[in-house]
């Protein structure tokens, strides 16, 4: 996988290589596209948001865009490239208070 399967403001269902090589399901709404990663929201589970390798994807397995009312916002400090050369994962809190999420 590379960059150009990708793009920002949808959602994903992957499957994912994990530390063993085995591979996971993964739901992920994804925030921004890079050269070598993108930064990625996961939709079923702890909710974190990840930093998630190209080299670790398997396939695709379902794509669906997001509508406007419904997208995750972050500011955009966080989402910058340089902030996630030395990090994995970061915790971030509800998106939009009216929304719930």
């Amino acid at each position: 996988m590379d960059k150009s399967s990708f793009k920002p403001d949808m959602r994903y269902t992957l499957t994912l290589r994990d530390e063993q090589g085995k591979g996971r399901p993964a739901n992920l709404y994804v925030y921004r596209v890079y050269d070598q990663f993108m930064i990625a929201r996961s939709t079923s589970g702890d909710g974190l948001v990840r930093k998630v390798n190209y080299a670790d994807i398997e396939r695709i397995v379902d794509e669906t865009a997001v509508p406007p009312a419904d997208r995750y916002f972050l500011p955009a400090a966080v989402l910058d490239e340089k902030n996630w050369r030395d990090r994995t994962v970061m915790q971030h809190y509800a998106t939009s208070p009216g929304r719930g999420k």
